[in-house]
């Protein structure tokens, strides 16, 4: 059943079983009620940036969020639907722990990155796009880099890295896909889909909904990350698609008959026919509509990773994950594997400290970096 649930085109699993309907009430049992304010990227990041890529039909702009100025590169590449700002609090860590530079970038379609195709999300297109990114920054001579990708931008990683497009890779780090259970997920894909709400109340709505569905477990890190995955968007309060929004029904059990109160106030309020509108917030990308790229992403993905000429690590939530490829290459100790248990899918934001711990300690053992003074 597990292996069912875990989606691997998204960076985030689908919500538990038994998790709650739009409209309807998730009791969390007793206990104060958690903050679910947004967090601002320089929290993380020591700057943001945009870069331009030439393309044959005008200029690309990517958005890019850095950390570092010596050491290796870590280029930090986001699953489906999410962001580079889902790399926050990995990028924090991790930036105590070695001495290195971070870029993470939003794909194209992505978080705040504006290209001139946006619906063509092809691994060949993709995978460009980050060696004409990484051309921008460093010109013809870049620094030692490792590519880090997390499902889809795993997947993504693996085809740049095996088309050499960054001719300075020194590693590469895959989390969390397997090309024989995405496969095997991509038949589900479109009624998870389905299942999520259309809209949110406000950026917090969105962030508690992360959280408590199952998507994202580590709260800080939902607050960073949820931004990057939703926009705000003007919606008459009548509109259709609000009837799939999430909003006052996630409240702690304490709380019921206070949150009663407030929502039928709240409701009044609404049918005032003074109140036009009300600010809504919607996913920023339409993943449904990038079905046709799902096989291109993951189809070959295994032979693609071990073919790569470089060390590679592979971080899994879960062992049941390897497919025979990978686990005869492991056997063959063709790569570095490890299992991080107690995490959903998305990794590195559940557990960034072991992530983290787990690159630093594989970037230190092949000498790509040192440990940063007075940390060990």
């Amino acid at each position: 059943m597990e292996k069912q649930l875990h989606l691997n085109l998204l960076a985030s699993r689908p919500p538990m079983p038994g998790g709650f309907q739009s409209g309807s009430k998730m009791k969390m049992g007793p206990g104060r009620k958690r903050d679910f304010s947004p967090l601002p990227w320089s929290h993380y990041f020591e700057t943001m940036e945009d870069v331009e890529v030439e393309n044959e039909n005008g200029k690309d702009i990517f958005r890019i969020y850095c950390s570092g100025s010596r050491g290796p590169v870590l280029l930090l590449l986001h699953g489906g639907g999410h962001s580079a700002l889902s790399w926050a609090v990995f990028t924090a860590v991790i930036y105590s722990r070695i001495n290195c530079r971070v870029v993470a970038m939003d794909l194209r379609a992505h978080g705040d990155t504006k290209v001139k195709n946006p619906d063509d999300l092809s691994s060949d297109t993709m995978a460009k796009d980050i060696g004409k990114v990484v051309e921008a920054l460093y010109g013809e001579n870049p620094p030692p880099i490792m590519i880090i990708g997390h499902s889809m931008g795993g997947a993504i990683a693996v085809h740049t890295a095996s088309a050499n497009h960054i001719p300075s890779l020194l590693g590469l780090c895959v989390i969390d896909v397997v090309e024989g259970t995405a496969m095997e997920a991509l038949n589900s894909m479109q009624n998870f889909l389905r299942s999520r709400p259309k809209t949110f109340k406000s950026l917090e709505n969105a962030i508690e909904w992360s959280v408590k569905s199952g998507q994202i477990r580590n709260i800080e890190s939902a607050r960073v990350s949820m931004g990057g995955q939703v926009k705000k968007c003007e919606e008459s309060t009548n509109n259709p698609c609000m009837s799939n929004s999430i909003g006052e029904g996630i409240i702690e059990e304490e709380e019921d008959e206070e949150a009663e109160v407030e929502s039928n106030k709240k409701r009044m309020k609404e049918d005032d026919p003074e109140i036009k509108k009300e600010s809504i917030f919607t996913w920023r990308v339409e993943l449904s509509k990038t079905e046709k790229y799902w096989e291109g992403w993951f189809q070959g993905l295994s032979a693609l990773f071990l073919t790569c000429r470089v060390p590679k690590l592979l971080l899994l939530a879960g062992v049941d994950r390897l497919d025979k490829d990978l686990t005869i290459g492991q056997m063959q100790g063709k790569f570095q594997m490890q299992v991080l248990p107690q995490c959903g899918h998305a990794v590195h934001e559940d557990a960034p400290e072991k992530v983290a711990d787990a690159l630093a300690t594989f970037m230190v053992r092949h000498k790509f970096t040192d440990f940063k003074e007075g940390y060990m």
